[in-house]
């Protein structure tokens, strides 16, 4: 096999599967938003791409894996909506994904100031944010002005619970999709 026929099929199978995810990931057991906005025909960039609108919590089990790590946290800005990419090391954890008013600090219970507004609370287990040495692996992650997402808080790290706080001033549209080479959890904020 020639290097461009295994270049040309590693692009069409990361194409099918950002495309595909129309429905929710195995093991998603609520009707909230785990789908692709990916257009489904076209060129990428002449369809503009649609914000998320599902609000509804969203939960994926995953039991018997070894814990991922979680080795950062980072925010894209894009027209429609504000991306958070979770990078892992190993495979995607469980998770539950669901707006909240208020957050305690897992492990001591302290509140946790969501200035105000709202926050996207992402809960990743089986998980970990740092070695078996203790060092962290995901200290915080800047967020550049002028968006949705106004400040991203580690919640927790505590007994194979990994705690993300996406802060906003209000309840927006969000969907959420899993993808691989590397191991990644995506989330997309409505502006």
């Amino acid at each position: 096999m020639t290097p461009f026929v295994r270049a040309a099929g590693a692009f069409l199978a990361c194409g099918a599967a950002l495309i595909s995810c129309g429905t929710a990931p195995p093991g998603a057991t609520s009707a909230g938003s785990a789908t692709s906005s990916a257009p489904t025909g076209g060129s990428p960039t002449a369809t503009p791409v649609p914000s998320p609108t599902g609000t509804a919590p969203l939960q994926v089990e995953r039991d018997g894996i070894e814990p991922a790590t979680v080795t950062g946290v980072r925010i894209g800005r894009h027209p429609a909506y504000d991306r958070v990419v979770v990078d892992l090391d190993g495979d995607v954890p469980g998770y539950t994904v669901r707006w909240v008013r208020e957050l305690e600090q897992d492990g001591s219970g302290r509140p946790i100031d969501l200035n105000g507004g709202h926050a996207l609370h992402l809960r990743l287990t089986p998980a970990d944010a740092h070695t078996e040495d203790g060092v962290p692996t995901w200290t915080g992650t800047a967020v550049p002005p002028s968006g949705t997402v106004t400040a991203i808080a580690k919640t927790g790290d505590f007994e194979g619970v990994v705690g993300i706080a996406l802060l906003t001033g209000a309840v927006k549209g969000f969907e959420v999709r899993e993808l691989t080479g590397p191991p990644r959890l995506v989330v997309d904020v409505a502006h």
